[in-house]
């Protein structure tokens, strides 16, 4: 290579491509091969082309230099042994050398620094060889600092022989630094991608994952990104625990572009739910279409349990100052509970110290019903409060607990079980439990701690409710006690005005409670006198004096009490009062007086018609012996028939009597209930007033019934007296008797009558009639619509239960202004026979006859040989006593057998009762047969209602008598 003349030859394939040489159409493509000028290229022109190839050639050349000089590239020229032929000016300003300064040195030693001399040295040879060489190096400048170059070595070829290279430098200084700066952002941001601890990612909006840092494959449960990136299809359904929460996320980004803080719950790869916030952008592509979703994700998972038991905390004292009751109070700490950990079975289990038991309060699960109170036991529960220990029972904890004795299973099992201690600073109160029946990892220590932390503030809290429970209990009852207290109870000040007012007894005064604050105790009793005894004793009493004094106000009678008011120091602030209205009791002395003025009577009425019975049985026995004796048509038989007659009408009196005194016998027969309300038609009539017509009709052939003839009469004079009284203006009662049949509908509402025959008793009136609500209480006791004093409320309450004693019904319909009809229905007594006998008068001589051993006790003499002589009449063999110590030894010393032993009830020293007992000792087989005409009370007294004896109420007749008798004796041969 000779000095500045030598040019330079074009690369193949490199200048070629850079630059189009001179002459060259546009459109031509360049030839790809060696192109060399030298000294010879004069001879070419000489001899090949003359002097126009000359022009062409200084063209060219030109050309080359002026490639040369303007180009950007540092441009140095080596001859073969590498040293310094030419550089451009670009060289010159790279590297600070002028060309002349440099002509003929050693590239390599000028330019490249000592670490990279070898390198430059192999690239020169490279070149030199006829290598086409690239390098990206260092090399130095002439004030010794270094500069970045890309180096391009190409070889000099002349004639086909190499003469020597040239090397073009490129300063990427810049370029480096900008690759090193990016180098350096790309290795800090992998760092930061890889080392982050929030999750980040990258998605589409169709759900692919397409990035994922270690952070976030993690947070989701995966060993890598990779393995992360592989599983997830799509995010929205694998990743969102609630998939619409995915398309939230969408129309949040369409709509904003961002999203900050935007908060789900995941679910990892094992299950587990965690809640993440997610900051995100959305990528647009040119069109403004969303291609993906970038952005970081947080686990927020302990905040938000965080900020679940601060707000439970909350919400446990808030449930304590909203609810009233322990009840409300348990399930608002339950559902609190709930949205930190799974709280679905759970209960309460509350210590009652008094009994030493388990109650429980509160108590939901999903296999298990609340228990009753319970021992302690050795469950769980136990456990926990006997250690006082928090405990977290899986079941190997559990198994391990229960080989030590110290636990057993009770209920359901459950593989996971968590209770703690609830503590006050007194004492532990209970324990509180949850537990799972799947999940043996439900439950953390964190649950643990948490739950061990609330315990002591739902111990407090329910220390606290029951507390209140108790006071609000003994307040309410309190409050009721004053309320319902019959009095009035007041306070009034020094003044003499009331401070307060209570009280049931407020209602009889018309007034309300606490109506009179404010008002003086001279303005409520209208008067200015100091010295009216009430004021006065108020006076007395504001004094510190208490105070006792009756007041006559408002038509009612009050025992008042007042008492001196202080306060906690015991200053004198008033005075408390209270009043008992007594009108009632008043009216109850007086009633009880009449009472007494009755019950004397009619013990004195009872007496009398006990004794008078005994002397009418004499009598009207008698008088039927005479006349059965006397021939029909001897004047002496009307007498006899007369005293029959008038003994008769002695024993209707006596009946009336002893029912007027309530000590009637009460025996049910036989009867045609027509034949009662014609009996009673004279005295209905006087009883119901002229200005009430009594009407009666009845079926020919009327049923019978069996039923007491007295009971039946109450019930006819009840139901009379109660239409009178609903026609105060006059009006039309009807008393009507018919048979009637029954079927199956009447076994409904209203009228719930078993399907049957019966006999209707129908008493109708039309006076003012009932409404629905009074018709629903006519037969409860003591419930009347008259005004006070006027009805004792009984009435139609001994209807409904005579009826019912006799097998019977009652129904009733009224409408107001309408009138009222009272149907009574008694069942058909199909054994008509004993009926008809009834009301055929026997003949004394017909009677049924026997011929066994009667022994016959009674205290009264002329019923005793009366009763004697028809016994004798009708064949019967009769011993005779007078009280029960003859009858007994009679008994003893009598050789043969006695049939029947006759005896009246009540007798001196024996009763009847005792006697049948002792004489049946001895006689087993004797039958007994009962007479009395004493009271109903004194026969229940010596106990003869309460057996199966068999009773024959005085006065009898020899028929009555000679019936019951083969009855009884009849039934002995049957057996």
């Amino acid at each position: 290579m000779a000095g500045n003349k030598t040019t330079l030859a074009p690369v193949r394939g490199e200048s070629s491509r850079r630059s189009k040489p001179a002459g060259m159409e546009a459109g031509a493509r360049p030839r790809n091969k060696t192109v060399a000028l030298g000294p010879d290229s004069r001879q070419a022109q000489l001899f090949g082309a003359g002097s126009a190839f000359e022009d062409r050639s200084a063209e060219h050349n030109a050309y080359l230099h002026a490639l040369t000089e303007n180009n950007p590239l540092a441009i140095v020229a080596l001859d073969a042994n590498r040293r310094i032929q030419m550089c451009n000016p670009a060289f010159e300003k790279m590297f600070g050398y002028h060309q002349t300064e440099i002509l003929g040195a050693e590239l390599d030693s000028l330019l490249a620094p000592s670490e990279h001399a070898s390198e430059a040295r192999e690239l020169t040879w490279r070149a030199a060889g006829g290598e086409l060489v690239r390098a990206t190096t260092r090399r130095r400048r002439s004030n010794g600092s270094l500069v970045d170059v890309q180096i391009l070595g190409v070889p000099l070829v002349v004639n086909g022989k190499r003469i020597g290279s040239f090397g073009m430098y490129e300063d990427i200084t810049e370029r480096r630094r900008a690759e090193e700066a990016h180098r350096h952002a790309e290795e800090r941001f992998r760092s930061l991608f890889e080392n982050a601890v929030e999750g980040i990612f990258q998605t589409t909006p169709d759900g692919r994952l397409l990035s994922a840092n270690p952070a976030l494959a993690r947070m989701c449960g995966y060993e890598s990104p990779a393995e992360m990136i592989g599983s997830v299809r799509n995010v929205g359904e694998s990743v969102y625990l609630e998939p619409q929460q995915r398309e939230e996320f969408k129309q949040l980004m369409e709509e904003n572009g961002v999203v900050e803080g935007f908060e789900y719950q995941i679910l990892r790869k094992d299950g587990a739910t965690i809640w993440v916030s997610e900051h995100a952008r959305a990528v647009r592509d040119a069109d403004c279409r969303i291609v993906s979703y970038e952005g970081t994700m947080e686990d927020v998972t302990d905040h938000k349990r965080a900020e679940l038991e601060r707000q439970v905390t909350f919400e446990i004292i808030h449930a304590v100052n909203v609810t009233d009751k322990l009840d409300d109070l348990l399930g608002l700490i339950h559902l609190a509970l709930n949205k930190v950990l799974y709280a679905e079975n759970c209960f309460v289990a509350l210590f009652e110290p008094a009994t030493g038991m388990f109650h429980f309060p509160f108590f939901v699960d999903h296999y298990d019903v609340a228990p009753p109170p319970q021992q302690v036991g050795r469950s769980c529960t136990a456990y926990v409060y006997r250690t006082g220990q928090a405990m977290l029972i899986p079941q190997a904890k559990f198994d391990q607990l229960a080989e030590q004795g110290e636990v057993e299973l009770v209920g359901t099992p459950s593989p996971s079980w968590l209770g703690v201690p609830l503590r006050t600073p007194a004492a532990t109160i209970g324990v509180l439990v949850v537990q799972h029946y799947q999940d043996e990892k439900a439950y953390t220590e964190r649950d643990l701690e948490f739950l061990s932390s609330v315990g002591g503030q739902i111990a407090f809290a329910i220390e606290r409710k029951r507390a209140e429970e108790k006071v609000r209990e003994s307040e309410a009852r309190l409050r009721v006690l004053i309320e319902q207290l019959p009095a009035v109870l007041w306070t009034v000040d020094k003044e003499l005005r009331f401070t307060s007012v209570l009280g049931a007894g407020l209602t009889r005064l018309g007034l309300k409670p606490n109506q009179l604050v404010g008002l003086s105790l001279l303005d409520y009793f209208e008067t200015a006198d100091q010295t009216f005894l009430p004021v006065a004793a108020h006076r007395r009493a504001v004094a510190g004096e208490a105070m006792t004094f009756h007041v006559e106000w408002k038509s009612g009678s009050y025992a008042c009490h007042a008492e001196p008011l202080r306060d906690a120091s015991g200053k004198l602030q008033g005075a408390i009062c209270m009043s008992l209205d007594i009108t009632d009791r008043k009216q109850l002395e007086e009633q009880l007086r009449q009472a007494q003025k009755m019950e004397a009577v009619g013990r004195l009425a009872g007496g009398i018609a006990h004794d008078f019975n005994n002397l009418l049985m004499v009598i009207q026995g008698y008088a039927d012996l005479l006349a059965d004796r006397v021939p029909t048509g001897d004047p002496l038989r009307r007498n006899a028939e007369q005293i029959q007659m008038a003994a008769q009408r002695a024993t209707s009196l006596t009946r009336q009597l002893l029912a007027f005194s309530r000590k009637q016998m009460l025996a049910p027969k036989v009867l045609n209930v027509q034949t009662v309300v014609s009996d009673m038609e004279k005295i209905l009539r006087r009883l119901i007033g002229e200005d009430v017509a009594l009407e009666t009709s009845s079926a020919p052939d009327l049923w019978l019934v069996k039923a007491d003839r007295s009971q039946i009469e109450q019930v006819i004079l009840n139901l009379a007296v109660n239409a009178r009284d609903a026609m105060p203006q006059g009006g039309r009662l009807t008393i009507e008797t018919m048979n009637v049949e029954l079927d199956a509908s009447y076994a409904h509402p209203p009228a719930v009558l078993s399907p049957g025959k019966y006999m209707m008793l129908a008493v109708t009136d039309n006076g003012s009639g009932m409404d629905a609500e009074t018709q629903a209480h006519i037969f409860e006791p003591f419930f009347t619509t008259k005004e006070k004093g006027k009805g004792t409320g009984l009435g139609l309450a001994t209807v409904y239960g005579i009826v019912k004693q006799s097998g019977g019904y009652v129904w009733v319909y009224s409408e107001p202004g309408r009138g009222t009809s009272f149907k009574i229905y008694l069942p058909r007594i199909e054994d008509t026979q004993s009926g008809g006998s009834r009301d055929r008068k026997p003949d004394m001589f017909s009677l049924p006859r026997g011929s066994e051993t009667v022994l016959l006790v009674e205290d009264e003499k002329g019923v005793r040989e009366l009763a004697r002589e028809y016994l004798e009449m009708s064949g019967y063999t009769v011993i005779e006593a007078e009280n029960g110590h003859m009858a007994l030894e009679l008994a003893a010393m009598h050789a043969g057998q006695i049939h029947l032993l006759m005896t009246d009830v009540v007798m001196p020293g024996i009763s009847g009762r005792e006697l049948a007992e002792r004489v049946s000792q001895v006689r087993p087989e004797i039958k007994i047969l009962y007479m009395s005409g004493y009271t109903n009370q004194a026969v229940v007294h010596h106990g003869i209602l309460e057996t199966d004896a068999v009773l024959l109420q005085k006065p009898f007749t020899a028929a009555t008598l000679a019936s019951k008798l083969r009855e009884i004796l009849t039934v002995e041969v049957a057996q």
